[in-house]
């Protein structure tokens, strides 16, 4: 090959490279709102981290604040955030995600006592925060992950590093599990071995039934603490954790949002809301209020699938 052939092909090859580095490097990850391929991405791949999450040189200097996502009771963080943890990824963030209160399978989680998990979370904040050199983070939590935010907030120090607490139907007031609560209470002590086992196998769901000494607790002041934004996305659909609207939070810095009023053709429930692209779009909208925009209601979204 000539001395001029040699040149042209590694302009070329220079040219090509300089092209697909870029691009390379913008590509996005697949954001799929699917609750069923969430749940095969995580039987593949048992309690690890979702797409995005827990990259710990990332930084960013449009998002200063890293997300941090709480997963819910009985799953795990690769369930509860395969869907909104690439969409923050593919939107500038630095995402992190946990499995706490025990792991059980690789596939259980969030079950442990609560103030034990907030004491989790407390450690995993600090390391978030040490390695990314943010002052704050915002957390996004589903369901108990919601709520074991507000305990963190108000009891484990946890205002003054946090920015923004945005709940998809986080039982922050206790469920009152569709009216069964008490009946709920009727058997345990009518059944003390029961009691037994479901105390220790799994606390956090009696503790989030209406009532509970632990919410009892968080309850005990208000809402919201000062210096933090609370967003609560809600269904109406909710048959987890009811009445729906004692998901929502009252106080300085709190919004509520009922997805239903935002579009009539989202059929989503307590389940889907982690994969419902009209609740996700008001994740965005709430870290980002400056970017906000209605979501698209072109397209429904189904119960327990998502969409």
């Amino acid at each position: 090959m000539g001395r001029r052939s040699w040149t042209l092909t590694a302009l070329v090859g220079a040219l090509l490279a300089a092209l697909a580095g870029p691009a390379a490097a913008a590509r996005e990850l697949p954001v799929a709102y699917h609750s069923p391929l969430a749940v095969a991405a995580s039987l593949a791949h048992p309690g690890s981290a979702p797409p995005g999450a827990n990259d710990w040189s990332c930084r960013s200097a449009t998002r200063p604040r890293p997300v941090v996502l709480l997963h819910g009771t009985h799953v795990n963080m690769r369930i509860n955030w395969h869907t909104l943890s690439p969409l923050l990824k593919n939107n500038g963030y630095c995402v992190f995600a946990l499995n706490y209160g025990g792991l059980h399978a690789g596939q259980i989680g969030g079950t442990g006592d609560i103030p034990a998990s907030a004491g989790e979370l407390e450690s995993f904040v600090d390391r978030v925060l040490a390695a990314t050199g943010a002052a704050e983070v915002d957390f996004v939590g589903h369901s108990l992950g919601g709520t074991l935010a507000q305990y963190y907030v108000k009891f484990h120090g946890g205002a003054a590093k946090t920015h923004n607490v945005i709940g998809l139907a986080p039982t922050s007031h206790g469920s009152s599990a569709l009216g069964l609560d008490e009946w709920i209470r009727t058997v345990l002590r009518v059944l003390p071995g029961l009691a037994r086992f479901v105390n220790k196998a799994d606390p956090a769901a009696l503790q989030q039934l209406r009532g509970s000494e632990f919410i009892k607790r968080l309850n005990s002041s208000p809402d919201t603490v000062p210096g933090v934004r609370y967003t609560t996305i809600a269904s109406r659909h909710d048959a987890v954790v009811t009445p729906y609207e004692s998901q929502f939070l009252h106080g300085p810095g709190s919004t509520n949002i009922l997805v239903q009023e935002l579009c009539r053709n989202d059929f989503g429930e307590h389940l889907a809301l982690a994969f419902d692209h009209v609740a996700l779009r008001e994740v965005l909208n709430a870290l980002d209020p400056a970017t906000a925009r209605r979501p698209d209601c072109s397209r429904p979204v189904w119960p327990i699938i998502g969409g």
